[in-house]
C-alpha cells in the first residue's frame, strides 16, 4: 500500500506535532486514517519526515515524526513559467503539470487576448486555489519543494522584471529549443487561449526574449507548458 504523503504549511521537526485544522480534517474525516497509520510529511524545506498518527479525533490529529531525510532533489534547471491567464480548469491543468515537470516559479500573465480578468478578493481566492493545486501536485509527484506561485501580472511588467539566463517566448515561426545553449535559469512565456499578439511577441523580443517553437503544430495554452517544460528538462534538466 502506498504511504500517504502530505504537505504541512509549518516547520516540521522530529517529535510530536498537532496538525493544522485543514490537514487534520482531510486526514481524519476524508481519508479516514486511524491512529497507528504511517504517514510521510514535508514542509517545503526540502526535508521529508516519516511518522505515525498517534491520535485521530474529531477536532485534533497528532503525529509523531520519527525519521527525517532529504527529499527529492530539484532539477538543476530553474524554470520561471509566465503562463497566459486562462479559464478555470485550463489554468489549473497548466499549474499542476508545470509543478510536476519541475517549474520553480509560475506567474499568471495578463495579456491583450486574455478572456479572464481578476480583481481584488477574487484574485486572492484564485491565487490561494492555484497554490493548493501546486501543493497537491507536489504531494502526488514527490517534490519536496513547492514552486512559487506569483500573483497575476501584466505582461509588460513581468517581461521587464523576470530574471533568467535564457528567456524564450513560444512562437510557431522560430528556431527550435535545441538551437540554444544550455542555460542554468530559463524563463518561458506562453500566451493565453487567444495567443499573444504580434506586437506582444515583438515587445518580448525587445525585452530580451528569443522566439522558440516546439514543432509544426499549434498547441493549446494548457498543452504548451507541458511540452515546453518536458523538452527543456530533456535538453537541459533532469529527464
Amino acid at each position: 500500500m502506498r504511504l500517504s504523503r502530505f504537505f504541512i504549511d509549518a516547520p516540521l521537526s522530529l517529535g510530536q506535532h498537532e496538525l493544522p485544522e485543514a490537514q487534520a480534517h482531510y486526514i481524519g474525516r476524508v481519508l479516514r486514517h486511524a491512529a497507528g497509520d504511517a504517514v510521510q510529511l514535508f514542509d517545503g524545506s526540502g526535508q521529508e519526515f516519516l511518522g505515525e498518527l498517534i491520535e485521530v479525533g474529531k477536532k485534533a490529529v497528532r503525529v509523531e515524526l520519527r525519521e527525517q531525510f532529504a527529499g527529492q532533489t530539484e532539477s538543476s534547471l530553474q524554470v520561471h513559467l509566465g503562463q497566459g491567464l486562462s479559464r478555470g480548469e485550463r489554468m489549473d491543468w497548466a499549474i499542476q503539470k508545470a509543478t510536476e515537470l519541475g517549474a520553480s516559479e509560475i506567474t499568471p500573465i495578463v495579456s491583450e487576448r486574455c478572456e479572464v480578468r481578476l480583481k481584488d478578493e477574487r484574485a486572492d481566492k484564485r491565487l490561494a486555489h492555484w497554490r493548493q493545486v501546486a501543493i497537491s501536485a507536489c504531494e502526488q509527484c514527490g517534490r519536496s519543494v513547492l514552486p512559487v506561485i506569483h500573483a497575476p501580472q501584466p505582461l509588460a511588467e513581468w517581461q521587464a522584471g523576470v530574471q533568467a539566463e535564457l528567456k524564450l517566448v513560444l512562437h510557431p515561426v522560430a528556431a527550435p529549443l535545441e538551437s540554444h545553449a544550455k542555460p542554468q535559469t530559463l524563463a518561458f512565456l506562453i500566451g493565453p487561449e487567444g495567443g499573444l499578439t504580434d506586437a506582444e511577441v515583438e515587445q518580448a523580443k525587445a525585452a530580451g526574449f528569443h522566439a522558440a517553437r516546439l514543432g509544426p503544430r499549434v498547441l493549446r495554452t494548457e498543452t504548451a507548458p507541458v511540452v515546453a517544460l518536458a523538452v527543456a528538462q530533456q535538453l537541459w534538466g533532469d529527464f
